[in-house]
């Protein structure tokens, strides 16, 4: 009777005895599992993911009602810096009047980069430096050209100052805020904010063509009207504001990046800057 219960015991009830380990399946089911996580997350997929340029997900909350808020955004900041320049005055209101303008900018900015980032525009070659250091030294030259063709003497600019020394706010108002600050935020507001939206917005109606054409057009106006409206300008620095902004919106829409456009900006602010502060130190 033992015997008879120690044999049945060692026996399935199946019946079928299992000799061979499930290592295998286990593996098996480890790497499908794994491949079921990377398509979830995109990381297994073939296909590479897309650009702002060519649509996705990273631009799908982009669009009309962003260009909008855009626009809304910079019409508060220039009414709040022409507001400061009258109410305020003195030597303290052109500061003041910028300061205004750069929040409202950066408000816009960091409203829409909250929605998300659009794929590719912030990624940084080194060919972008070569891109702002030689399309930002064409651009001053242009600058100069266009001045003396409206009647200037095309001579070296300068700072007013006594002595030939260089003005008390020339570090803050001048290399800050001209060569850094102000080409950073117009660049990612006009190119980064308002030319991706129109770009984006057309894109889904007509087509990548006319979406060029139409984004680099409504960013570069816009440069050009925000600057025309804070400060009196002569046809030249009309002309030399749009190619400026024509080239940066061409940058970001053919490298599909912002930093050749920010780069070129810079390096066109910072030539003045570096002229004006030579002239004022050689007219000593």
């Amino acid at each position: 009777m033992s015997e008879s219960i120690h044999a049945s015991s060692s026996t399935p009830a199946s019946g079928i005895v299992i000799d061979e380990p499930l290592d295998d399946f286990d593996d098996e089911s480890a790497r499908s599992a794994e491949r079921r996580r990377r398509r979830r997350r995109g990381d297994g997929s073939s296909r590479p993911r897309r650009t702002w340029r060519e649509g996705g997900t990273s631009v799908q909350r982009w669009g009309w009602e962003l260009a909008g808020w855009a626009v809304l955004a910079l019409g508060i900041g220039v009414l709040g810096a022409t507001g400061v320049t009258e109410i305020i005055g003195g030597g303290s209101a052109p500061l003041l009047a910028q300061v205004v303008l750069w929040v409202a900018f950066a408000a816009a900015i960091v409203a829409a980069f909250v929605r998300s980032v659009p794929r590719g525009l912030l990624r940084f070659r080194p060919v972008d430096l070569l891109f702002g250091l030689v399309l930002g030294g064409i651009l001053r030259l242009v600058q100069g050209w266009l001045e003396m063709r409206a009647g200037g003497d095309g001579g070296w600019p300068s700072y007013p100052s006594l002595g030939g020394s260089l003005p008390s706010s020339w570090l803050f108002d001048d290399l800050l805020s001209d060569v850094v600050i102000s080409p950073v935020l117009e660049e990612l507001f006009f190119r980064g904010l308002v030319l991706v939206a129109v770009y984006t917005a057309v894109r889904r109606l007509a087509g990548r063509e006319v979406a060029m054409f139409a984004a680099a057009i409504v960013s570069t106006g816009l440069f050009v009207v925000a600057h025309a409206l804070l400060a009196p300008l002569a046809w030249d620095a009309v002309a030399s504001l749009a190619l400026v902004g024509l080239t940066a919106s061409l940058l970001v829409l053919l490298t599909g990046r912002l930093w050749p456009a920010v780069l070129a900006h810079v390096v066109y602010n910072g030539l003045w800057v570096a002229m004006a502060t030579l002239g004022t130190l050689l007219a000593a």
